[in-house]
């Protein structure tokens, strides 16, 4: 079982703190980004396309925002609704917040974005720059 490691109680504070914050400000892929919410990203020659998940969310509790090639999405809403003739066992959907921070491939910066909400799938259309397309060079022969 190469994949585990044993726990040491007795390990030292030291050690715990120093392999905390090497892995929380590690610059290597660490298999994830900020946030727990899933998305594809694909692209064509004319645009790149990010579609992420966010079912139960209206379009007025999505916020979208892109800076500087960084993609923010933020969705939040709370559930208020309290049927006052059930007694409840568990009441979980009082509110729920997803949120993901995205570096996106390619010089995005402030595009224009066209957004579209539908069947709880957020698709996002990010026009690609005549700049980061490739160039094709040809090489000249003596």
């Amino acid at each position: 079982m190469a994949g585990m490691v044993r726990y040491d109680p007795f390990d030292s504070p030291r050690d715990f703190v120093e392999r905390f914050f090497n892995r929380a400000f590690s610059t290597e892929a660490n298999g994830y980004d900020e946030g727990a919410l899933g998305v594809d990203i694909s692209e064509t020659d004319q645009e790149l396309i990010v579609r992420a998940s966010l079912p139960g969310f209206s379009e007025d509790e999505i916020d979208v925002q892109l800076h500087q090639g960084v993609l923010s999405i933020k969705a939040e809403h709370t559930v208020s609704e309290a049927h006052e003739d059930e007694r409840y066992h568990r009441r979980e959907r009082r509110w729920s917040t997803l949120s993901r921070r995205l570096a996106l491939p390619g010089v995005l910066h402030d595009a224009d974005v066209n957004a579209d909400l539908k069947n709880g799938v957020l698709t996002l259309r990010i026009p690609v720059p005549a700049a980061a397309k490739p160039k094709q060079i040809k090489i000249a022969t003596a």
